[in-house]
């Protein structure tokens, strides 16, 4: 940083009187210098990776075990299942008829294999193995409207997730992303967890809409984003499924955020 003839030129214009007073002064003129060269300066931390965000599961093969005309049919035998430990589900199908179906099987040989099983137990009487053809992908958004319109005016039941038993707002968009062929959690806060941010002037129909409604600070309330400002959910305790817009003064003053779930 200097050099000798520099040095030498410093050293030769003190005395030895002063030799001690210009040594000290000559470290402190280094060490300045040292540190207005930048040597001094803290490391700059590295910028954190970005998060990494896993798209939701698939929902691959299922086994769609019954159709009937009339949802009581549906409700006792999607009971019956669920008291053997099996995890089924009925909805209104757009054929007007109410659908029971289960499993998430990774091949159709695998679903085939368990629907059997069922038959020899006579637990179902015949099945029709639901490939993950039928989900469209083209339009899926919309599709996720589509169905979660069809739930207007379902009434709100907590820790429901049907149209026989209601919906909470969880279980509600839990259903609807299901039914789609996607594998959403199924609490509110798993949800937000889950998804990717997204601002609200971004928002797109599918996305989710989160709100803290509670002192707890947590989330604790979630619906499907339609367009147009509004979504369609669940609101609570003695109502029902509907469409609300997101300028509605309880909501807008108590909304959290968005989250996508498409990543294309």
């Amino acid at each position: 940083m200097f050099s000798k003839s520099f040095l030498g030129c410093f050293y030769s214009t003190k005395n030895k009187r002063g030799d001690f007073n210009g040594q000290m002064g000559l470290l402190v003129f280094i060490l300045i210098a040292f540190i207005l060269s930048g040597c001094g300066r803290a490391p700059v931390k590295p910028s954190p990776k970005p998060a990494r965000h896993t798209p939701l599961g698939s929902i691959h093969y299922i086994i769609q075990a019954g159709a009937f005309s009339n949802i009581e049919n549906a409700v006792r035998f999607t009971e019956k299942l669920r008291r053997r430990g099996i995890d089924a589900y009925h909805f209104l199908h757009h054929s007007g008829l109410y659908k029971v179906r289960f499993g998430n099987f990774p091949s159709r040989a695998t679903a085939v294999n368990r629907a059997k099983k069922l038959l020899s137990e006579r637990l179902i009487n015949d099945f029709y193995i639901v490939t993950p053809e039928k989900y469209s992908t083209a339009d899926l958004r919309s599709n996720i409207i589509q169905t979660a319109d069809s739930f207007i005016g379902v009434p709100y039941r907590w820790g429901g997730e049907s149209v026989k038993e209601g919906f909470d707002c969880s279980g509600f968009t839990m259903t609807v992303y299901k039914l789609n062929g996607l594998d959403l959690p199924r609490s509110s806060q798993a949800q937000w967890r889950k998804g990717v941010s997204v601002s609200r002037n971004r928002l797109k129909k599918g996305d989710l809409v989160f709100f803290r409604t509670t002192k707890s600070n947590n989330i604790s309330h979630v619906g499907i984003y339609a367009g147009n400002g509004r979504f369609v959910h669940a609101p609570g305790r003695g109502d029902h499924v509907q469409r609300t817009s997101l300028n509605n003064r309880y909501f807008r003053a108590h909304f959290t955020g968005a989250k996508t779930y498409f990543f294309q």
